[in-house]
């Protein structure tokens, strides 16, 4: 058994490419820069990747992130064999997101409209507690931290 995780972080370097399978799935393909902790040089330097989204992860990627966007990614790597124009056989590398996360500051988003940073999409539908709803700013305890906390 393999171990195959990958969490990233970086840009959208374009626009992402919704497309849809013959039988209607909905696949999002783009590419992130993500900069690179050393340099050699003292230069800045990125590594680009490409990112493969599906179903309700690939729309909600195609609908709230856009070029420059901010991303976080995490999922797994996956490789696939193709033939070029010419002829020569080739191997793409790509991480398969499971899941995508908004990482940029409140400006990153905000002028397109984006949900605000730190939200989280999960391919459940987004349910409401009513109850939670009703809760008020005095129905919590106030914690007397001059004191050592228990944890």
């Amino acid at each position: 058994m393999g171990l195959n995780v990958v969490a990233l972080m970086g840009r959208l370097v374009a626009e992402p490419e919704l497309r849809h399978t013959t039988s209607g799935v909905a696949t999002c393909t783009f590419r992130i820069a993500v900069d690179r902790s050393y340099s050699k040089d003292g230069e800045r330097k990125a590594d680009f990747i490409d990112i493969v989204t599906w179903r309700q992860t690939a729309e909600f990627v195609c609908k709230y992130f856009h070029k420059g966007s901010m991303i976080a990614v995490n999922g797994s790597i996956q490789t696939r064999n193709y033939e070029d124009k010419n002829g020569n056989k080739r191997t793409a590398f790509e991480v398969v997101a499971e899941g995508v996360h908004f990482a940029g500051g409140k400006d990153d988003g905000a002028q397109r409209g984006t949900p605000q940073t730190g939200a989280q999409h999960t391919p459940e539908p987004f349910k409401t507690n009513a109850a939670a709803a009703d809760v008020q700013q005095d129905d919590f305890a106030v914690i007397d931290d001059s004191e050592d906390l228990p944890f």
